[in-house]
């Protein structure tokens, strides 16, 4: 489950659905599956999770790659995609809450989302 720091909301629908959709019909269920399972294994390691962190800069021979390939070999939407994948695996994830919001790092922002575990999570209205 996700719940937004900035609006201080729970989520149940991913944002950007259509480039989500038209991404993930480019992409084989299998590979796709795999990127998930990836992102599950990672997002179990640390409480705090940047998802553009996750995957590393070059997505050569990974289970990443067939997303740069699914989004048209374009790098920016390909990381698009993927913080997509990692929102919409943690906002079906049950086990959890976890909140989410843009961040800055040494006082710089940081491009993509951070995702964090809440221990005493708000009641869901």
């Amino acid at each position: 489950m996700l719940y937004s720091i900035d609006t201080g909301k729970y989520v149940s629908s991913l944002p950007h659905k259509r480039d989500f959709d038209r991404w993930k019909s480019h992409i084989s269920d299998a590979d796709y599956q795999k990127v998930v399972d990836v992102i599950n294994e990672k997002i179990d390691e640390k409480d705090i999770n940047t998802a553009g962190w996750l995957p590393g800069s070059d997505w050569t021979g990974t289970v990443y790659e067939p997303l740069y390939y699914a989004c048209g070999q374009n790098q920016t939407q390909s990381g698009m995609f993927f913080g997509l994948i990692v929102f919409e695996t943690l906002m079906l994830r049950e086990d959890k809450v976890w909140g989410f919001g843009r961040f800055e790092k040494d006082g710089v922002p940081i491009r993509s989302m951070t995702y964090f575990v809440l221990d005493n999570p708000p009641a869901m209205e």
